[in-house]
């Protein structure tokens, strides 16, 4: 097992299940955008108004570095905000079911059930996030479902197993008792997710990520 990604299998392991391909299927009005278009030759072509801008010979040293960073961001919320999304959906279905159960071994098994499941479908691509991109899903699960994941790991799996993940997670600089601040620290992560909500582009990209996967296997 690769250890980049070994806290957040621990984690999804529960989480994730059910429908990987769900984010592509959906469909609503924020797929399509209206734009402007003119005609030219008979030609019906697109157009778009861009905001002005300065040009200078040479960019300053820290705005270089901040929009680096912004994009090493940008990038890293794009790979899992969809993890993200689809543990919110998974978290609020399994609650119910959980809570249906009549006994403690039949939730036992319940959960070893999707264990398995999950483990085929999301192990491999799991494996390859990386420390920082790890870091982002579990802010971005707090931010879907309102809970941290140690919390909900406590809940599911008990006290002892959510200590001795949280105990894993710090070794590789993560902390699954970590909230979401969007007003404080991650106001801007905040800001990107919301532009990628608005436009809805993360089914695509995530669509594409599993079409290069299957490709790659």
């Amino acid at each position: 097992m690769n250890t980049r990604g070994c806290t957040c299998i621990l984690f999804l392991m529960f989480c994730l299940m059910c429908g990987s391909y769900a984010i592509a299927q959906q469909r609503n009005s924020a797929d399509t955008i209206l734009m402007g278009a003119v005609i030219e030759n008979g030609d019906t072509l697109g157009m778009v108004y861009l905001e002005d801008f300065l040009l200078r010979d040479r960019l300053p040293a820290k705005w270089v570095k901040r929009q680096a960073e912004n994009n090493r961001l940008k990038y890293n919320i794009y790979k899992v905000y969809p993890y993200a999304v689809i543990a919110a959906g998974v978290l609020k279905d399994a609650d119910k079911i959980l809570a249906s159960l009549p006994t403690k071994k039949a939730r036992k098994e319940y959960i070893k059930s999707m264990e398995r499941e999950l483990k085929s479908k999301f192990k491999n691509d799991l494996e390859n996030l990386s420390m920082t991109q790890g870091q982002v899903l579990v802010k971005l699960i707090n931010r879907q479902t309102g809970r941290n994941c140690f919390s909900i790991l406590r809940e599911v799996k008990g006290g002892f197993n959510a200590v001795v993940y949280q105990s894993v997670a710090l070794l590789f600089n993560n902390n699954l008792k970590r909230e979401y601040d969007p007003e404080g620290r991650d106001q801007d992560m905040e800001k990107i997710v919301r532009e990628l909500e608005a436009t809805n582009y993360y089914r695509y990209y995530y669509s594409r990520q599993q079409q290069l996967q299957t490709r790659r296997n």
